[in-house]
């Protein structure tokens, strides 16, 4: 491996004698010279000759650690590789390690030939330009793999991807047997037809920004297993959490309308004689029948787990409507009316307004920003308190499709995608 070292020192110094020509044409707001520009190309023609032997030194390299770095786990006889991907690490065993060595580039000038050594994964406009230098794509994506991990709701719902901050689109919210809209009519033989139009609402749907906001010390920036949890997976958990709870219960200022608080939401009220914080067959029943189910759609339950002493005795006569899968052995989960039971902190406690809902996932309409998460990492803000930030920022948006419950063909009753049992105080 001395040569490979030695072929990547030996890049960042063409790299460095490159950049020296480019600052100096620019300082002095001129043009290369011809002497200059000669030299260039020659530079570029060695760091591209020099790359190509890197990068067959590093595949033989690469081939000779899948072979070696296989191991066998005992009792089982399974093989596991367990070394990085260079391609996507850019060398680096964690981002606390690459942190580290960004933090040490700005701040001593010792830049880690690692920096300098992934083309591919790692931007080299570094300490010239200011632009800093690229987050490998397996950390900077790792955060949002664990959004992914947590996100409740949105692979469920109506979710699409945009360029856009904002977008617009028309609603039609009448139904085929509603008195406005679209409308078939019978007519007998010569008579005239009586026209009828489609029923639109425009509709705005913006794209909120949500941000995680990281400060790591120099302390925590020296132990890279501990600030690479942090950041990886309590930034990703605070994340999702704040994603999935606006969906639920968002104002739908700064940030996106939740199901809970639209005007979309049907509230069954409790029975005349019902106790506190109790749960009976009949508001299951009710809230049954107020549910509008999109076509190939798949609604499901949203309950706090504090509601399971009450789902196991909930009973019709002397028949249980709600028992596990497999009884009580494999709780908890199963079967509420024909729909799954999906317990979840975004449901509140029992008694309470939105202990137990009924949802129709993809009556939410939601967007997300199609470039994916932003990151971007500082130890400029806080440099008297050596103290580096790192910001994970993206873009979503969402609302209902409803923007008030439906009538029904039939009844006074409303339905609606989104229906929630009344606070039993």
């Amino acid at each position: 491996m001395k040569k490979l070292a030695e072929l990547k020192n030996k890049l960042a110094d063409l790299k460095a004698d490159g950049i020296k020509l480019v600052d100096a044409a620019e300082n002095e707001g001129r043009e290369m010279t011809a002497e200059e520009q000669d030299r260039y190309d020659s530079i570029v023609a060695n760091i591209e000759a020099t790359n190509a032997e890197i990068a067959g030194i590093e595949k033989l390299a690469e081939q000779r650690r899948t072979m070696e770095a296989v191991v066998t786990t005992p009792g089982g006889g399974r093989n596991a590789v367990h070394d990085p991907n260079p391609e996507t690490t850019g060398g680096f065993k964690s981002l606390g390690e690459f942190a580290h060595a960004v933090r040490n580039a700005q701040v001593s000038g010792n830049v880690d030939r690692r920096l300098f050594g992934a083309p591919t994964n790692v931007h080299e406009g570094g300490a010239s330009s200011g632009e800093g230098y690229m987050v490998p794509s397996e950390f900077s994506d790792g955060i949002f793999e664990v959004v992914a991990d947590l996100d409740e709701f949105g692979p469920l719902v109506d979710e699409e991807p945009t360029s856009k901050r904002e977008v617009k689109s028309i609603a039609d919210e009448t139904t085929p047997w509603g008195s406005s809209g679209v409308q078939a009519s019978w007519r007998s033989e010569g008579k005239q037809m009586s026209p009828s139009k489609l029923v639109t609402d425009p509709r705005s749907l913006p794209l909120h920004e949500c941000y995680a906001f990281v400060l790591c010390t120099d302390e925590l920036m020296e132990d890279a297993p501990l600030m690479q949890s942090r950041m990886t997976r309590k930034a990703g958990q605070a994340i999702a959490w704040k994603k999935n709870n606006a969906m639920v219960y968002g104002s739908g200022v700064g940030r996106p309308l939740g199901w809970m608080e639209s005007n979309a939401l049907v509230t069954v009220p409790k029975e005349g004689s019902q106790s506190a914080d109790t749960l009976l067959a009949a508001n299951v029943l009710k809230m049954y029948s107020r549910l509008l189910v999109l076509p190939g759609d798949s609604p499901f339950w949203l309950t706090n787990r504090d509601t399971i002493p009450q789902l196991a005795t909930m009973t019709i006569g002397d028949k249980p409507i709600w028992m596990p899968p497999n009884g009580l052995m494999d709780a908890p989960g199963g079967m509420l009316m024909g729909y799954p039971v999906r317990f979840s902190e975004h449901a509140k406690t029992l008694g309470d307004l939105g202990d137990l809902q009924l949802i129709s996932p993809k009556g939410y309409h939601a967007l997300r920003r199609e470039a994916g998460p932003k990151f971007a990492q500082s130890m400029h803000l806080y440099f008297d308190y050596a103290i580096e930030a790192f910001r994970w920022t993206f873009r979503f948006g969402g609302q209902p499709h409803l923007s008030a419950p439906v009538s029904p063909a039939n009844g006074s009753a409303t339905k609606s995608h989104f229906v929630a049992l009344a606070e039993r105080a």
